[in-house]
């Protein structure tokens, strides 16, 4: 507990600059509202933005359930996925030179063009979410983890096998461990994609979620609710990004400390 006390509080030291930035940033913001006059209807200040999200609190909170459960659930599939299939092509290389041109394709595609088809052939329900948002997440997670296995030392590999450890052996005991730095890099840059996949798909088509909102708020001419529907899926997306920051510290804090002394 001690030692989390002070990761927290030397990451809250780190991110002040960052903090102090935003806070200068959005007192620039509300002055030019109000020095300049101009409408809320082109540009809204901080101030009613954050009115907006205290004024419909039920409305947001109702939405943002729909694409939290979207983002979880696709999250969880691509994970999975890309778990899997990184084990496939570490144990059969061949699979490498025949999956990963497909991979690269797939990342590729413009996701404003797939999604349509993905809600046209999946409906409205949660499916084409969880498909796009696994579409977008899977590959960082994927080159992550095939980087980690080939990062094992050679020598570790061939002290393992000299005593008699078998292929997979030597995966559980080198080869995986060793991605885990590379898996945890991977999967804080695919959260960061998660929610914005998700809404994405629910602006596309859906009958709930933070993307509905910000479709319905920008058919009614209303940008102060849009922003607020925004800032919602933000902090959405920081709160995510420090939960997996957190596993990464729990699974990971022992090798930090012991470099440390």
């Amino acid at each position: 507990m001690p030692s989390l006390i002070r990761t927290a509080s030397t990451q809250i030291r780190q991110g002040l600059p960052a903090i102090l930035s935003v806070a200068a940033a959005l007192t620039a913001w509300e002055i030019y509202v109000r020095v300049s006059g101009i409408s809320a209807l082109v540009l809204p200040a901080p101030s009613r933005v954050i009115g907006q999200i205290a004024a419909n609190r039920e409305l947001l909170w109702a939405n943002t359930l729909p694409t939290l459960q979207a983002t979880l659930t696709g999250f969880a599939f691509s994970l999975t996925l890309a778990f899997t299939l990184s084990v496939l092509i570490d144990f059969v290389p061949r699979l490498r030179r025949a999956l990963f041109p497909v991979f690269v394709i797939s990342q590729t595609l413009p996701l404003v063009a797939i999604a349509p088809l993905v809600v046209l052939w999946f409906g409205f329900g949660l499916t084409p979410k969880i498909l796009l948002v696994a579409l977008v997440t899977f590959f960082p997670m994927l080159i992550a983890l095939v980087d980690g296995y080939d990062s094992t030392e050679p020598e570790i590999e061939a002290l393992l096998g000299s005593m008699g450890a078998s292929r997979v052996g030597i995966f559980r005991r080198a080869r995986f461990p060793s991605a885990m730095p590379y898996f945890f890099a991977g999967l804080r840059i695919s959260i960061t994609y998660a929610v914005v996949a998700a809404i994405f798909a629910e602006y596309v088509g859906a009958r709930a979620g933070l993307g509905i909102v910000i479709l319905n708020a920008k058919n009614s001419f209303r940008p102060d609710l849009m922003l607020a529907a925004v800032v919602i899926s933000s902090a959405l997306t920081l709160a995510l990004f420090g939960a997996t920051a957190l596993m990464q510290w729990i699974v990971l804090g022992w090798r930090q400390a012991g470099a440390g002394r």
